[in-house]
């Protein structure tokens, strides 16, 4: 299916080009796309022009039959949707097999928080007598404090921090620009970072970089190496909960909201496009209230 190879990636430089996806969102599409097209290749479709509206119900069947779940059921139509719309808009297709088919009914999960004390015990689990612990301590601080997602925050160059300020600018999906505060604890374990241990691992650096977090070579700390540290420092915290590199900004949203912050100051600090997203915030508000309730109400 040579066509439909060639029109994939056209389509994956649009999205990295002129939509500006994060990679990681571009290596989805991609993913989810190639299987669609060995799947297309396997029934014997020949060239993208014979797609038919059934063979991508085969496709969601099979899917189905594999035991995806729904809401991976629902990301997979959308990137083939999208991908039948890009080639109708080539012209590399006369018309669009995708149309009118529905995403399915998802059930929307409350996202997991810790409560303050969690978030206390993890931020405080780093040694801080060692240069790996105060820089640590730095990136569990900035990323409670910003509530900005794991990626954003690997991302900062020394630049985008302006501690006399009191704020950090963030690169979001797209490269969309949002401006932070940052809270005194944030301010004060970032300042030491950036004066105590930073220059002490860019003298061992590989290469130059303007990264702000830095692992022990001076090379800009990668997504895997955040996640590894966060999981070390949850089993040293004795955090029973799983830990995801999303927990942290989860809990930011959930706390602010839970002491009275406005929804749309908050979805400006995440980054959303959508107020509807970060609604979800306000349900797990209700949600922790409630288990309150009923635990310690007398007549609950």
């Amino acid at each position: 299916m040579t066509g439909a190879r060639f029109a994939l990636e056209d389509y994956i430089h649009f999205l990295k080009v002129e939509r500006q996806l994060a990679a990681n969102t571009v290596t989805s599409y991609q993913r989810d796309l190639i299987d669609y097209i060995v799947f297309l290749q396997s029934i014997n479709i020949q060239s993208v022009e014979e797609t038919k509206r059934e063979d991508i119900f085969l496709y969601l069947q099979k899917l189905n039959e594999d035991g995806k779940s729904s809401r991976t059921i629902s990301r997979h139509i959308s990137s083939i949707r999208s991908f039948h719309k890009f080639m109708l808009r080539e012209n590399v297709t006369k018309d669009d097999p995708s149309v009118h088919i529905e995403l399915p009914q998802i059930e929307q999960k409350l996202p997991r928080i810790l409560s303050l004390e969690e978030v206390n015990k993890l931020i405080e689990a780093p040694d801080c007598s060692k240069p790996q612990g105060i820089r640590d301590h730095a990136m569990l601080e900035l990323l409670y404090g910003t509530g900005m997602r794991v990626s954003e925050l690997i991302d900062l160059d020394v630049d985008d921090i302006h501690l006399s300020m009191g704020f950090v600018r963030v690169f979001g999906k797209g490269g969309k620009e949002r401006i932070v505060p940052l809270g005194s604890k944030a301010i004060e374990s970032c300042a030491k970072y950036i004066k105590e241990v930073r220059p002490h691992f860019m003298d061992n650096k590989q290469g130059v970089t303007d990264a702000l977090i830095v692992n022990m070579r001076g090379g800009r700390l990668t997504r895997q190496g955040c996640w590894k540290l966060l999981k070390g420092h949850g089993l040293k915290a004795n955090i029973q909960k799983k830990l995801t590199p999303h927990i942290l900004r989860h809990s930011f949203a959930t706390h602010l909201i839970e002491n009275g912050a406005d929804l749309r100051a908050v979805q400006e600090m995440l980054g959303h496009a959508d107020i509807s997203t970060t609604q979800i915030y306000t349900q797990v508000s209700r949600a922790r209230l409630k288990e309150v309730y009923v635990k310690f109400h007398p007549r609950a």
